[in-house]
């Protein structure tokens, strides 16, 4: 349950992370201007503009991405969790020698029967297959 609550908390404080880093601006550009005031003092952010409040976001909000990813890493070794698949297979088959199969007991021989016994023939003999024809040459 907490593993997972860190997770949950970890991907917002990710998504906010890079949503504060998109909205700063370069050294020379101010937020500020694009609420109607380039430079006056009666910006949104008020008369700094917003480059304290989003470097302190900022500064938070990457100060809690690092505890959570500590936190992920160490609940995710301790955690019961084998850390490759490795550790997670079955142990190894050892090679041992399979018991020996009991032979069943000759049963016993059919008893004579009176009845005749008919004779059979050999099998016919088969000719030897013919050698291959060779097809005539004919002259050039």
């Amino acid at each position: 349950m907490l593993y997972v609550l860190l997770v949950i908390v970890h991907v917002m404080v990710s998504l906010a992370l890079i949503l504060v880093v998109l909205l700063q601006v370069g050294k020379g550009q101010s937020i500020g201007a694009a609420f109607g005031g380039a430079g006056s003092s009666q910006t949104f952010f008020g008369s700094r503009g917003p480059a304290t409040f989003l470097s302190r976001l900022t500064t938070v909000s990457a100060a809690i991405f690092m505890v959570t990813s500590l936190s992920l890493a160490y609940l995710s070794m301790s955690g019961g969790q084998g850390s490759s698949i490795r550790e997670r297979a079955l142990p190894p088959v050892t090679d041992t020698v399979p018991a020996p199969v009991p032979t069943p007991e000759p049963a016993a021989p059919p008893a004579p029967s009176s009845a005749p016994v008919p004779e059979t023939a050999p099998a016919p003999a088969q000719d030897a297959p013919a050698p291959p024809v060779e097809p005539p040459k004919q002259a050039q």
